[in-house]
Protein backbone atom coordinates (compact mmCIF):
# COMPACT_ATOMS: atom_id res chain seq x y z
CA UNK A 1 0.00 0.00 0.00
CA UNK A 2 1.24 3.33 -0.89
CA UNK A 3 2.11 5.69 1.63
CA UNK A 4 -0.09 8.92 1.98
CA UNK A 5 0.79 12.10 2.48
CA UNK A 6 -0.91 15.31 3.67
CA UNK A 7 0.04 18.33 1.22
CA UNK A 8 -2.82 19.77 0.44
CA UNK A 9 -6.37 19.58 1.31
CA UNK A 10 -6.50 17.71 -2.63
CA UNK A 11 -4.65 14.40 -0.81
CA UNK A 12 -7.67 13.76 0.38
CA UNK A 13 -10.98 12.75 -0.63
CA UNK A 14 -13.96 15.00 0.11
CA UNK A 15 -15.04 11.49 2.14
CA UNK A 16 -12.56 11.55 4.46
CA UNK A 17 -11.64 15.09 5.09
CA UNK A 18 -15.46 14.33 6.70
CA UNK A 19 -14.55 11.52 8.42
CA UNK A 20 -11.55 13.59 9.84
CA UNK A 21 -13.72 16.13 10.82
CA UNK A 22 -16.03 14.03 12.62
CA UNK A 23 -13.09 12.15 14.39
CA UNK A 24 -11.77 15.81 15.48
CA UNK A 25 -14.98 16.32 17.28
CA UNK A 26 -15.07 12.73 19.09
CA UNK A 27 -11.43 13.70 19.95
CA UNK A 28 -11.83 17.41 21.32
CA UNK A 29 -15.53 15.61 23.68
CA UNK A 30 -13.07 13.26 24.92
CA UNK A 31 -10.49 15.37 25.18
CA UNK A 32 -12.73 17.95 27.52
CA UNK A 33 -14.03 14.85 29.52
CA UNK A 34 -9.76 14.07 30.28
CA UNK A 35 -10.43 10.58 28.54
CA UNK A 36 -6.97 9.01 27.68
CA UNK A 37 -6.66 7.77 23.64
CA UNK A 38 -3.75 5.74 23.18
CA UNK A 39 -4.10 5.05 19.15
CA UNK A 40 -0.79 6.33 18.57
CA UNK A 41 1.50 4.62 21.51
CA UNK A 42 4.86 3.62 20.90
CA UNK A 43 4.78 6.01 17.48
CA UNK A 44 6.89 8.55 17.04
CA UNK A 45 6.67 12.16 15.00
CA UNK A 46 9.33 14.00 13.33
CA UNK A 47 8.56 18.11 13.37
CA UNK A 48 11.22 19.62 10.96
CA UNK A 49 10.63 23.68 11.06
CA UNK A 50 12.06 26.26 8.66
CA UNK A 51 10.00 28.63 9.96
CA UNK A 52 9.27 29.72 13.07
CA UNK A 53 6.09 28.71 14.90
CA UNK A 54 3.39 28.56 18.14
CA UNK A 55 0.35 26.83 17.38
CA UNK A 56 1.92 24.69 14.77
CA UNK A 57 4.85 23.15 17.49
CA UNK A 58 2.11 22.94 20.37
CA UNK A 59 -0.67 21.45 19.03
CA UNK A 60 1.21 18.66 17.15
CA UNK A 61 3.62 18.09 20.26
CA UNK A 62 0.61 17.95 21.91
CA UNK A 63 -1.13 15.98 20.14
CA UNK A 64 1.12 13.27 19.93
CA UNK A 65 1.66 13.37 23.81
CA UNK A 66 -2.32 12.82 24.37
CA UNK A 67 -2.44 9.98 22.05
CA UNK A 68 -0.21 8.17 23.34
CA UNK A 69 3.31 8.68 21.18
CA UNK A 70 5.72 11.11 21.17
CA UNK A 71 7.35 14.32 18.84
CA UNK A 72 10.37 15.25 17.86
CA UNK A 73 11.22 18.71 17.26
CA UNK A 74 14.30 19.61 14.44
CA UNK A 75 14.79 23.68 14.22
CA UNK A 76 17.55 23.79 11.11
CA UNK A 77 19.91 25.48 13.53
CA UNK A 78 19.73 21.89 15.47
CA UNK A 79 20.05 19.80 12.77
CA UNK A 80 22.01 18.89 9.19
CA UNK A 81 19.22 20.65 7.34
CA UNK A 82 20.78 24.14 8.76
CA UNK A 83 24.34 22.55 6.91
CA UNK A 84 22.92 22.21 4.00
CA UNK A 85 22.08 18.39 3.66
CA UNK A 86 19.89 17.83 0.84
CA UNK A 87 15.97 17.39 1.45
CA UNK A 88 15.78 14.12 -0.34
CA UNK A 89 18.63 13.13 2.07
CA UNK A 90 16.99 14.20 5.60
CA UNK A 91 13.91 12.37 4.29
CA UNK A 92 15.00 9.12 3.17
CA UNK A 93 17.24 8.78 6.78
CA UNK A 94 14.43 10.57 9.39
CA UNK A 95 11.56 8.13 7.67
CA UNK A 96 14.15 5.15 8.36
CA UNK A 97 13.55 6.41 12.33
CA UNK A 98 10.05 8.14 12.39
CA UNK A 99 6.42 7.04 12.00
CA UNK A 100 5.37 10.18 10.28
CA UNK A 101 7.27 13.58 9.41
CA UNK A 102 5.72 17.36 9.93
CA UNK A 103 7.19 19.72 7.59
CA UNK A 104 6.82 23.66 7.64
CA UNK A 105 8.41 25.08 4.98
CA UNK A 106 9.34 28.04 2.26
CA UNK A 107 8.81 26.69 -1.07
CA UNK A 108 5.97 24.07 -1.51
CA UNK A 109 8.37 22.51 -3.80
CA UNK A 110 10.80 21.40 -0.51
CA UNK A 111 7.56 19.67 1.06
CA UNK A 112 6.72 18.02 -2.38
CA UNK A 113 10.47 17.12 -2.83
CA UNK A 114 10.55 16.17 0.86
CA UNK A 115 7.44 14.00 0.61
CA UNK A 116 8.89 11.74 -2.68
CA UNK A 117 11.44 10.54 -1.06
CA UNK A 118 10.12 9.63 2.39
CA UNK A 119 8.90 6.26 3.18
CA UNK A 120 6.70 7.38 5.36
CA UNK A 121 3.45 10.31 5.94
CA UNK A 122 4.42 13.56 5.30
CA UNK A 123 2.13 16.50 6.36
CA UNK A 124 2.72 19.97 5.51
CA UNK A 125 2.64 22.07 8.46
CA UNK A 126 3.06 25.34 6.19
CA UNK A 127 4.44 26.24 3.13
CA UNK A 128 4.28 29.21 1.08
CA UNK A 129 1.23 28.06 -1.03
CA UNK A 130 -0.50 26.32 1.17
CA UNK A 131 -1.90 25.79 4.73
CA UNK A 132 -3.70 22.65 4.65
CA UNK A 133 -4.05 21.86 8.59
CA UNK A 134 -5.00 24.91 9.68
CA UNK A 135 -7.99 24.42 7.13
CA UNK A 136 -8.76 21.17 8.97
CA UNK A 137 -9.37 23.58 12.04
CA UNK A 138 -11.37 25.92 10.44
CA UNK A 139 -13.29 23.66 8.98
CA UNK A 140 -14.16 21.77 12.69
CA UNK A 141 -15.09 25.11 13.96
CA UNK A 142 -17.38 25.84 11.40
CA UNK A 143 -19.18 22.14 11.49
CA UNK A 144 -19.45 22.85 15.67
CA UNK A 145 -20.54 26.25 15.43
CA UNK A 146 -23.11 26.54 12.16
CA UNK A 147 -23.60 22.88 10.68
CA UNK A 148 -22.91 22.38 7.23
CA UNK A 149 -20.46 25.35 5.26
CA UNK A 150 -22.05 22.98 1.49
CA UNK A 151 -23.72 26.34 0.27
CA UNK A 152 -22.60 28.95 2.37
CA UNK A 153 -21.04 32.38 1.34
CA UNK A 154 -17.14 32.39 2.72
CA UNK A 155 -15.25 35.50 2.34
CA UNK A 156 -10.91 35.55 1.94
CA UNK A 157 -10.49 39.03 2.73
CA UNK A 158 -7.09 40.42 2.00
CA UNK A 159 -3.77 38.46 0.29
CA UNK A 160 -3.87 35.67 -1.79
CA UNK A 161 -1.45 33.89 0.06
CA UNK A 162 -1.38 29.95 1.15
CA UNK A 163 -4.50 30.40 3.28
CA UNK A 164 -6.61 31.77 0.48
CA UNK A 165 -5.18 28.94 -1.79
CA UNK A 166 -6.22 26.53 0.78
CA UNK A 167 -9.57 27.88 1.10
CA UNK A 168 -9.98 27.90 -2.42
CA UNK A 169 -9.29 24.32 -2.13
CA UNK A 170 -11.78 23.76 0.49
CA UNK A 171 -14.81 25.77 -1.58
CA UNK A 172 -14.38 23.50 -4.39
CA UNK A 173 -14.05 19.88 -2.12
CA UNK A 174 -17.25 21.04 0.06
CA UNK A 175 -18.93 22.90 -2.44
CA UNK A 176 -19.25 26.53 -0.86
CA UNK A 177 -18.91 30.06 -2.56
CA UNK A 178 -15.75 31.99 -2.08
CA UNK A 179 -14.73 35.23 -2.74
CA UNK A 180 -11.95 36.38 -2.71
CA UNK A 181 -11.60 40.28 -1.62
CA UNK A 182 -7.84 41.74 -2.56
CA UNK A 183 -5.89 44.50 -4.05
CA UNK A 184 -5.15 44.76 -7.55
CA UNK A 185 -1.51 43.00 -7.92
CA UNK A 186 -2.14 40.92 -4.93
CA UNK A 187 -4.55 38.01 -5.91
CA UNK A 188 -4.22 34.61 -5.48
CA UNK A 189 -1.65 32.11 -8.12
CA UNK A 190 -3.65 31.67 -11.46
CA UNK A 191 -2.99 28.12 -11.78
CA UNK A 192 -5.06 27.80 -8.37
CA UNK A 193 -7.69 29.56 -9.06
CA UNK A 194 -8.09 28.36 -12.71
CA UNK A 195 -8.32 25.06 -10.65
CA UNK A 196 -11.07 26.24 -8.46
CA UNK A 197 -12.59 29.07 -10.44
CA UNK A 198 -16.12 26.97 -10.38
CA UNK A 199 -16.88 27.66 -7.03
CA UNK A 200 -14.21 30.99 -6.66
CA UNK A 201 -14.69 34.60 -7.42
CA UNK A 202 -12.29 37.63 -7.05
CA UNK A 203 -13.19 41.03 -6.31
CA UNK A 204 -11.73 43.98 -5.54
CA UNK A 205 -14.42 45.73 -3.56
CA UNK A 206 -14.50 44.54 -0.21
CA UNK A 207 -17.87 45.71 0.62
CA UNK A 208 -19.41 43.84 -2.16
CA UNK A 209 -17.67 40.76 -1.06
CA UNK A 210 -18.47 41.02 2.49
CA UNK A 211 -22.37 41.49 1.80
CA UNK A 212 -24.27 38.51 3.27
CA UNK A 213 -21.52 36.42 4.10
CA UNK A 214 -21.97 33.66 6.48
CA UNK A 215 -18.62 33.39 7.24
CA UNK A 216 -15.31 36.22 6.41
CA UNK A 217 -12.00 35.28 7.00
CA UNK A 218 -8.61 37.20 7.15
CA UNK A 219 -4.47 36.47 7.72
CA UNK A 220 -1.76 38.74 8.39
CA UNK A 221 -1.05 41.74 5.62
CA UNK A 222 2.61 40.54 5.39
CA UNK A 223 3.20 37.21 5.69
CA UNK A 224 6.85 35.40 7.02
CA UNK A 225 9.19 36.73 4.39
CA UNK A 226 7.47 39.62 3.40
CA UNK A 227 7.99 41.83 6.32
CA UNK A 228 10.40 44.53 4.06
CA UNK A 229 7.05 45.44 2.16
CA UNK A 230 5.04 46.08 5.05
CA UNK A 231 4.60 49.82 4.94
CA UNK A 232 3.38 49.16 0.86
CA UNK A 233 1.19 46.69 2.33
CA UNK A 234 -0.47 48.55 4.89
CA UNK A 235 -1.15 51.13 2.33
CA UNK A 236 -2.89 48.94 -0.34
CA UNK A 237 -4.81 46.83 1.98
CA UNK A 238 -6.44 49.23 4.34
CA UNK A 239 -10.12 49.61 2.99
CA UNK A 240 -9.68 45.16 3.10
CA UNK A 241 -9.15 45.80 6.75
CA UNK A 242 -12.30 43.73 8.85
CA UNK A 243 -13.96 46.20 10.93
CA UNK A 244 -17.71 46.27 12.51
CA UNK A 245 -18.73 48.36 9.93
CA UNK A 246 -17.81 45.41 7.00
CA UNK A 247 -19.13 42.75 9.47
CA UNK A 248 -22.43 44.45 9.53
CA UNK A 249 -22.29 43.56 5.85
CA UNK A 250 -22.66 40.29 6.60
CA UNK A 251 -25.98 37.79 7.78
CA UNK A 252 -26.21 38.76 11.41
CA UNK A 253 -25.08 35.18 12.28
CA UNK A 254 -21.92 35.48 10.69
CA UNK A 255 -18.91 34.42 11.88
CA UNK A 256 -15.10 35.84 11.49
CA UNK A 257 -12.04 33.53 11.54
CA UNK A 258 -8.43 34.11 11.59
CA UNK A 259 -5.43 31.48 11.50
CA UNK A 260 -3.61 33.82 13.91
CA UNK A 261 -1.13 35.68 15.22
CA UNK A 262 -3.38 38.76 14.43
CA UNK A 263 -2.38 42.06 14.45
CA UNK A 264 -5.13 44.31 16.01
CA UNK A 265 -6.16 47.51 14.36
CA UNK A 266 -4.44 46.53 10.96
CA UNK A 267 -6.36 43.31 9.27
CA UNK A 268 -8.69 43.15 11.96
CA UNK A 269 -9.59 45.57 14.61
CA UNK A 270 -9.60 44.85 18.01
CA UNK A 271 -13.21 44.54 18.76
CA UNK A 272 -14.14 42.56 15.89
CA UNK A 273 -11.11 39.60 16.78
CA UNK A 274 -12.67 40.01 20.65
CA UNK A 275 -16.28 40.44 18.97
CA UNK A 276 -19.31 37.95 19.46
CA UNK A 277 -19.17 37.06 16.23
CA UNK A 278 -15.03 36.38 16.34
CA UNK A 279 -14.79 32.27 16.77
CA UNK A 280 -10.26 32.53 16.67
CA UNK A 281 -9.73 30.95 20.14
CA UNK A 282 -11.71 28.10 19.53
CA UNK A 283 -10.07 27.88 16.04
CA UNK A 284 -6.84 27.82 17.37
CA UNK A 285 -7.66 25.00 19.88
CA UNK A 286 -8.63 23.08 17.25
CA UNK A 287 -5.79 22.68 15.48
CA UNK A 288 -4.91 20.03 18.27
CA UNK A 289 -8.13 18.13 17.40
CA UNK A 290 -7.72 18.38 13.59
CA UNK A 291 -4.15 17.21 13.60
CA UNK A 292 -4.84 14.14 16.20
CA UNK A 293 -7.21 13.08 14.06
CA UNK A 294 -5.04 13.57 10.95
CA UNK A 295 -2.17 12.01 12.64
CA UNK A 296 -4.36 8.81 13.62
CA UNK A 297 -5.60 8.53 10.06
CA UNK A 298 -2.24 8.87 8.60
CA UNK A 299 -0.32 6.45 11.34
CA UNK A 300 -2.66 4.18 12.61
Amino acid sequence: MSVRHFLTLNSLSRNELMTLINRAAELKSGFKQKTVETSLSGRVLGMIFEKSSTRTRVSFEAGMAQLGGHAIYLAPTGSQIGRGEPMEDTARVLSKMVDCIMLRTFEHERIELFASYSDVPVINGLSDSYHPCQLLADLLTYSETRGSITGKKVVWMGDGNNMCHSYMNAAKIFGFSLIVACPEGFEPAGDIFEQTSSHVQIVHDPREAADQADLIVTDVWASMGQEQEQQQRMKAFAPFQVNSELMALAKGDALFMHCLPAHRDEEVTADVLEGAQSVVWEEAGNRLHSQKALLEFLIA
